[in-house]
């Protein structure tokens, strides 16, 4: 009987070796055909290659808005900085008539009095609007036209051969707002 149980336990052994080589060998495959799926293209790297491309396009919406937001900035303090124009350019019209008031009253000896008082309020009037970012253009006599500043209103003849084709006379004074022309210098060119 001792014979017939080692016989018995020899082929229990070689079952059991045979079950663990093929386990082993299944295992094995399995292994290496995880190893070829992962050198083509694994799920990890696929979705990898998504993230960075959802990167990409966040990065660059990203850099087009802070564009956009400093664009509109921009534009918001120009707007700010222009926003008096209109009420600026009907006070000209005022400013126009107390040059000329002043002008004037240079002649007149009469009126001490009343010539101080319009000096006085032109000054203060003069003095707000350059608060608010006015400023008057340099005389232009003698200098040549400048399509870019002023704006000619006629010719006539020049009075020196020098003056031809420059500026003999000012019309209307010309005028910036905060660095922008307002008013276009109105002048008579020389011919």
């Amino acid at each position: 009987m001792s014979n017939q149980k080692k016989k018995y336990n020899t082929e229990n052994q070689d079952a059991e070796v045979k079950d663990e080589t093929m386990e082993n060998t299944q295992n094995e495959n399995n292994e290496t055909s995880a190893e070829t799926a992962d050198t083509e293209t694994s799920p990890e790297e696929v979705l990898q290659n998504e993230v960075n491309s959802l990167k990409d396009k966040y990065t660059r919406l990203f850099a087009e808005f802070d564009n956009y937001k400093k664009r509109t900035s921009k534009e918001r303090v120009e707007l700010i900085q222009t926003a008096g124009k209109e009420v600026i350019e009907k006070l000209l019209p005022i400013l126009d008539d107390f040059d000329r008031a002043l002008n004037a009253m240079e002649n007149a000896q009469e009126v001490e009095g009343i010539k101080e008082g319009v000096e006085l309020i032109h000054n203060k009037f003069k003095n707000t609007l350059q608060s608010q970012g006015l400023k008057a253009m340099e005389d232009a006599k003698g200098q040549p036209f400048d399509a870019d500043l002023q704006e000619a209103i006629t010719t006539a003849p020049a009075p020196e051969d020098s003056l031809k084709d420059k500026i003999i006379d000012v019309i209307e004074k010309g005028y910036y707002l905060n660095d922008k022309v307002l008013r276009y210098a109105k002048v008579v060119i020389g011919k």
